[in-house]
Formats: C-alpha cells, structure tokens, sequence
C-alpha cells in the first residue's frame, strides 16, 4: 500500500489541505427572516460590534488553525515513512555527514512524489524541512536551537517544553508528535559524541556540536516521560566586554581579574546552577598568553578557548560491560605529565579536587576551575568536602592548609532575582588562622542601591578598600594596575 493509500485509510484528507480551494465553492445564503431567536444563528452583541478587519482576521486564524494540524499530522506520518525506508543506515558510520544528507533528502524526496500529496509549493517546502529536521536535525526544538535569544530548552516529555528567555521561564508552544519522536532526537544527540542512553543506563550528559551541554534522563527513572535539558552556548564566546555591557562585572573588576591571570594566580569561580561559570571561566581563560600550552579537562567538552595551543581532554563513561571509564581525576593525573602551562577544569565535583589542589601546589600555577557553592566561604567548605570524596584519610587542618596554599582568589557568580547573573564577590583567600582558611573581599556587591522600576538591582561590585596580598606579585611582575583600583568607597586607598 502506498504512502497515500495509508494516510486516506487512516484518516481523511483535511479540509485545510484539500487541493479544492474553499472560495470556489459558494456558500449558501441563509435568508435574513430564518436567522431568529432560538435558532442558534443569530450574532452576539460582541461579535456585531466586531469590525470587518477584526471579522477578517478571525477567520484568517480559524482557517489557518485546521491547516497547521493537518499538516503536522502529515509531517508525522511522512517522518515514519521515511525512517522505515532508511532504517539503519541513519546509524551507519561509515556514511559521512554530508552523504547522511544527501541520503535522507533523496529518499523523503521519493517519499513525497509517491505520496502526491494535494499540497502548495509553501506547504511543501515546509514539510519537507520539518521532516528533515526529525530525521538529521533536533525536531521541534530545532527553531528553538537557532533563537539566540533563548538560554535554556528544558523537555518535560514530548508534550511540554520550557524555554528561558532573558532570564526567565516561559512555556515553549512547541511539542514532540509523541515519546518515540522525542526518544530519536535523544539518542541522535548522544550518539554523536560516543554516548548511550537505554533502560540500563537511563541518565547521560552529552553535548551538541556546538558545546552546548546536554542532560537526558528517560524511563523508568523519569516517570512522566523522557526528560531533555539543553543549556545553550553561545556560536560567539562572550568577550570581557560582553560580561561589562551585561553588568556581570564592572572595567576595575576585569583589569584585576586580567591581572590575576597573567600573574598565574590560581582561581576559583564559585557558584550555583545556571549563574555563568563556565562563561566566566572562558573569559578569564582568554587572558592567557598565546605562548603558554593549555590542557582542558571537561566531562562534556563545553570551554571555547581562542588560544592555538590547547589540548582538550574529555571524560568517557563506563561501556556497557561496566568498563573503560576514564575519570576526571585520571585525566588529571595524566595531565601532569603532558607539560602544561595551565590546567583549566572544567568543574571539581568529586576526589578530583585533591589532585587539583596538589598540581596548583606543585609548580602549576595559574590554574583554572569552577565549583558548585553560594558563596566563598562555602567554596572553601565545598572543596574540603570534596577532597574527602579522594578517600585519603587526612586530617582536616592538612586539607585546609592545602586550600590556603593552592587557591589565591575566589570569584562568586549569583544569579539574582531579576534573572541577571552577577560576580557578587572576589575574594582573595589570606591564609591560615589556627584552623580556620582566612579570607579577604576585594570587590563585593552592593545590595544597598535597591532595584528600578522593572525590578533589575541597581547596584554594582564595589572595592572594599583593602589591597590583597597577591597585588605585590603585579609589582614583582612589571604588571601595572590603574591607580585606586582598590580605593575605598570614599575614594581612598589602604
């Protein structure tokens, strides 16, 4: 049986496709004495009062709306056509990506001629496209993909999808044809980087080709369907500047972090989900000189380091016997021994912090990291936790002084009410007091100058008017700061 044959036996073509145009055929003339009371005819008073435009429009939208579903049903039932003619061959290797196009446009091509199809030239050209994009591309969050206003795209099941947008969540009005469909886009997407996703292993972090970083859990963990959470990158990086005209950081904040980093200071940017970490940590990366060699150490390769000479190293799962995984913490291991200049990871959330702290105290400075905290003394807290996650039975005063040694600077990202991500701290850490990890704030947010009308903070990181220790390594260096950089609030200068 035909594609057509199929879709006519399934259901009849509707009205919004019927190759017969609504306005040949005349509509019947009902006579102004049969429209009375009681007959279910007559106007409301809102819709007498409404305007021949606004009357218009309203039937523009009303036929438009039985179009768009037809043709959604169709797209559904071309895109399964379409899979079962390909078959495997959508997963074979040995096909590269520009052949993998050409194959699928050539066979939904085929799919669409032996369907005949009663369609316009636009309705075409939009089935086609939409199709392509079930079988090669991302489905219904592909739009959603190339909006560079939207951050996040959270699935909630095939049926609901949130987007964040300046901040804020909103409802997507987008869906998924069913949790088959939704299931394709998944496991297309960790596919690509050499990841998995099926009952036995139910939960994945991937990427898209871009960096952007991909969190998928499907049945029976998620128990109202698959659940896909896509964080968006940027297809530019952001700049410094970026981060200024964002009112993340202040110019004094970066000409000291710009500093920090060419004084090979070792820093920590803290804070929680979604403020901007791993943004931060590609701007401070970009500070670094070209002449220096960068090892990156990522679970999901996400950083977007403009210097030549770096090497990427990524994290890979366990296979499906339960072997072959390689850890953040082997990485790093390895990376010792590969000659770096700097060692950026991507985020410490496990015994990996003890080999860090060890490499940034063992001739490495000037390394790079992010950790989950809300502030710097919890980052402080945080990376003792985690060094005790290494399984060595330390002390906790050896854990501490290794953290008072290793780490020069705390930065602290929040993400405020208003949806804006700040640096709300940069914190240099001082040293030890008894048994105690002694810290020191150079810039801290001023929470004091209240929101405007739209309810965005005002305020800004201010210098505290303390100069840090590690500025006498600028002078040593040849590294000049403008002048006040540090001054108090007032203006002067400790």
């Amino acid at each position: 049986m035909s594609l057509l044959e199929r879709l006519r036996a399934a259901e009849a073509l509707p009205p919004g496709l019927d190759p017969t145009p609504a306005s040949h055929s005349p509509a019947p003339v009902t006579p102004a004495s049969a429209v009375g009371p009681g007959t279910g005819a007559e106007p409301s008073a809102a819709a007498a009062k409404q305007s021949p435009q606004a009357k218009g429009e309203s039937a523009k939208v009303a036929e438009r709306a039985p179009a768009d579903d037809a043709l959604r049903k169709l797209k559904d039932k071309t895109a399964s056509t379409l899979f079962e003619r390909i078959g495997a061959r959508l997963n074979d290797p040995s096909l590269s990506e520009e052949q993998l196009h050409a194959l699928v446009q050539a066979e939904l091509n085929d799919v669409v001629e032996e369907a005949a199809l009663p369609l316009s030239a636009d309705q075409r050209r939009r089935l086609t496209l939409e199709v392509r994009d079930d079988v090669l591309g991302y489905g219904p969050l592909q739009p959603l993909l190339d909006d560079e206003a939207i951050s996040e795209i959270m699935v909630n099941g095939h049926e609901m999808v949130y987007i964040e947008r300046d901040g804020r969540l909103q409802r997507a009005d987008t869906r998924f044809a069913s949790e088959e469909s939704l299931r394709r886009v998944i496991e297309r997407i960790v596919s690509r980087v050499g990841r998995r996703i099926d009952e036995s292993s139910p939960m994945v972090d991937a990427r898209l080709p871009d960096g952007s970083r991909v969190n998928a859990v499907i049945p029976p963990l998620a128990f109202n369907g698959s659940s896909l959470t896509i964080r968006k990158f940027s297809r530019d990086p952001l700049k410094v500047d970026d981060l200024i005209r964002f009112g993340t950081i202040t110019p004094e904040m970066a000409d000291l972090l710009h500093a920090c980093v060419a004084a090979k200071l070792n820093i920590i940017v803290s804070g929680g989900t979604g403020t901007g970490k791993t943004t931060l940590l590609n701007v401070l990366s970009s500070f670094i000189p070209d002449d220096e060699r960068i090892v990156t150490i990522e679970d999901a390769v996400e950083l977007q380091l403009q210097q030549e000479h770096v090497v990427r190293l990524e994290s890979r799962p366990r296979n499906i016997e339960g072997k072959g995984e390689i850890t953040i913490r082997d990485l790093l291991r390895n990376s010792l021994r590969m000659r770096p200049d700097r060692i950026v990871v991507g985020e410490v959330r496990g015994g990996e912090s003890l080999d860090m702290l060890q490499a940034m105290n063992t001739g490495h400075d000037g390394s790079l990291s992010t950790v989950h905290s809300n502030s710097p003394r919890d980052a402080v807290s945080r990376l003792e936790t985690l060094v005790l996650m290494a399984g060595m039975e330390l002390p906790l005063r050896a854990i501490r002084e290794q953290i008072a040694s290793a780490v020069d600077l705390i930065i602290q990202l929040t993400r405020l009410r208003d949806g804006t991500r700040r640096v709300t701290a940069v914190t240099e850490v001082h040293g030890m007091e008894g048994q105690t990890v002694t810290l020191q704030d150079v810039f801290v947010f001023d929470y004091s100058a209240g929101v405007d009308s739209n309810g965005r903070f005002l305020g800004k990181p201010k210098a505290t008017g303390i100069r840090p220790r590690f500025s006498e390594r600028f002078e040593e260096l040849g590294i000049n700061l403008p002048a006040g950089l540090f001054g108090r609030p007032d203006g002067s200068v400790r």
